[in-house]
């Protein structure tokens, strides 16, 4: 198939963007987005050009950072799945293919369609983790905790850290990836007793960078594992939640 890709193109984070267009030609339906960009920068290289920079590593829809917005969809028209899952097959011979960088203040461009993602892991470093003293791994079995537990944190850790739930949200929010990053840890027996002081300083370090949820709904669409935005309520749960411990324990303090 032939297609016409209109790429947004920009050096880096000062200089200004702009689209410019290209043709795929012979694109093969099997193959993946990111094959069909490989090809097209083939061809760039060939001919002396700039090749389009894009980010990509596992390629299995796993690490997350492949996101793009294809026709103003984050990771493309196909559901559940991540940019280097779609393929070709989606499209039809002829198809006009937008392909952008995703669009949020606190994920500037760093460089075509590849953009800075710092302020994910400024949260994750904001907590989370577990403390645990070191040494031999326990037994996997070791603590039982109910399937219906198990199940829901699972579905939490299937994150990816795409930012797709940020490129979709009109306010830029990233309740989702934070939810999910808590969450995961926060119902299992192994998180629990961190579980409010990462409420509170995950989400603070959030809101440094990110919009405010108002319960759109995008993001749940957008994400490529399907996460529910019931993390999110769940999220918020814990941070009121801690901030009455908090008042109490302040109280306490005081009173002696």
């Amino acid at each position: 198939m032939d297609l016409t890709l209109k790429v947004w193109r920009q050096a880096n984070q000062e200089a200004d963007g702009e689209f410019k267009t290209y043709q795929a030609q012979n694109v093969s339906p099997e193959a993946s987005f990111l094959e069909m960009l490989d090809q097209v920068n083939d061809h760039l290289n060939d001919a002396g050009e700039e090749p389009i920079a894009f980010d990509s590593d596992c390629r299995e829809g796993i690490c997350g950072t492949c996101g793009v917005m294809i026709n103003g969809y984050p990771h493309g028209p196909q559901s559940g799945t991540a940019t280097c899952q779609l393929h070709m097959r989606k499209f039809e011979d002829g198809d006009s293919i937008t392909i952008e960088p995703w669009r949020a203040s606190a994920l500037p461009v760093l460089r075509d369609l590849i953009v800075d993602r710092t302020p994910f892991d400024e949260i994750i470093q904001a907590g989370g983790y577990i403390s645990i003293n070191t040494g031999a791994a326990p037994d996997a079995n070791i603590i039982s905790v109910p399937k219906e537990t198990a199940d829901a944190s699972m579905d939490a850790a299937a994150c990816i850290g795409c930012a797709a739930c940020v490129a979709a949200c009109p306010n830029s929010a990233a309740n989702l990836f934070t939810a999910a990053k808590m969450q995961h840890l926060n119902l299992l027996p192994q998180g629990n007793p961190e579980r409010y002081t990462r409420a509170v300083a995950m989400v603070e370090t959030m809101e440094e960078y990110f919009g405010s949820c108002t319960n759109f709904g995008e993001c749940q669409t957008a994400c490529p594992k399907n996460i529910s935005i019931d993390f999110i309520a769940m999220m918020n749960r814990d941070y009121v939640k801690a901030q009455f411990k908090n008042f109490e324990r302040d109280a306490q303090t005081k009173g002696k």
